[in-house]
């Protein structure tokens, strides 16, 4: 399956695809789950029958039936709804739909993801996402170099030409990259107090089913799993909560948030993890109850991508970005910190770890 064109506007966004050779004779519903395997057979079926997937040439309403040949194009539509929306308590959020700019040049963009934002379309989220923010401005294919997730906000680089892209992936696979997450947690009996520690627990997802969102953690010397390892800066301890500074140095699903839970610092605002899986269900279902909403307290995980160092075109560079909004309102709310010492504090953290990298 190749795309041969992408179009976004401000309500609609469309893809065109060349059936490949492999896929002559292929029903239209069975192709389409190939692109949309995030899509329900019957939500599928639905686009169909309300004309939102065409095939270029072929006049008239198709069916999930209808047989497609090679080099035939289909055309997908997406309309905005409401299914991207996000809720609090039952109220709409104000989404920040509009990212920083840390840093730009001709072959780079550097920037502050907002939370809630996506890296690039994927299943119903396709225009609240970095990728189709930047294509819409300039008007050609902008590149991921990597992802976080997308209640996550922070450092995010993105590609404006391929041969950058393939340059900095590159970088990404070879473990050239060293990022930090600033995060605020709530303290259960597992903490110990410590305020620098590494973890280094083995992590995997065990169920195959739905349930394979939740990541599990094993012991260092377990056989399960795989090998992870986090350096963790405890910056401030408030009552029942700590504010600090992680540092993975692998790349494991979820894995600041699991091995913060490890240690006994469960990340506020995560559904899973302070949570439970089904708390994350019941959130995805928008039928939280009011103690759910008391425990998370935030509408999502307390993690940002505070900064990134990475050799780009001959030199070391380090990309910071600020505490943002919806975590600065709550440490405002909730503790007597003063912004600027904290944001500080942050950076000094940051320097110290960059420092250790080059031992």
């Amino acid at each position: 399956m190749s795309i041969l064109s992408k179009a976004y506007r401000a309500d609609m966004f469309e893809v065109r695809h060349l059936v490949d050779e492999e896929h002559h004779g292929v029903r239209l519903d069975q192709f389409l789950q190939i692109y949309l395997d995030s899509f329900s057979r019957e939500t599928v079926k639905k686009k169909i029958k309300e004309g939102e997937i065409t095939i270029v040439g072929r006049p008239g309403t198709h069916k999930p039936s209808t047989i497609l040949h090679h080099k035939d194009e289909v055309v997908i539509r997406f309309f905005k709804t409401k299914y991207e929306d996000e809720y609090w308590r039952g109220e709409k959020l104000e989404l920040q739909t509009v990212p920083e700019i840390v840093f730009e040049d001709d072959d780079l963009i550097v920037i502050s993801k907002p939370a809630f934002m996506s890296t690039h379309p994927a299943g119903r989220h396709v225009f609240n996402c970095a990728t189709v923010f930047f294509e819409m401005k300039y008007e050609h294919t902008i590149h991921s170099l990597h992802r976080i997730d997308r209640e996550t906000s922070g450092i995010l680089m993105l590609g404006k030409n391929p041969k950058m892209a393939n340059e900095m992936m590159l970088r990404f696979e070879q473990d050239d990259v060293k990022k930090c997450y600033l995060f605020i947690a709530k303290v259960q009996p597992g903490y110990d107090g410590q305020t620098e520690f590494i973890a280094n627990e083995r992590m995997a997802s065990p169920d195959p089913g739905l349930k394979r969102v939740v990541v599990e953690y094993y012991p260092e010397n377990s056989t399960q799993g795989k090998h992870a390892r986090t350096f963790f800066y405890i910056l401030e301890k408030v009552g029942d909560y700590v504010i600090g500074i992680a540092c993975p140095q692998t790349g494991r699903q979820h894995q600041i948030r699991v091995h913060a839970l490890a240690h006994g610092l469960p990340l506020i605002g995560d559904k899973l993890y302070l949570g439970s899986y089904p708390m994350f269900q019941r959130f995805k279902d928008q039928i939280a109850s009011d103690d759910d909403f008391n425990l998370m307290e935030i509408p999502r995980h307390a993690l940002h991508a505070i900064a990134l160092k990475i050799p780009y075109k001959k030199e070391e560079k380090i990309f910071v970005t600020h505490i943002p909004q919806d975590l600065k309102e709550w440490i405002l709310q909730k503790t007597s910190l003063k912004i600027e010492d904290l944001e500080k504090k942050i950076h000094e953290t940051i320097l110290k770890y960059y420092s250790r990298q080059d031992d």
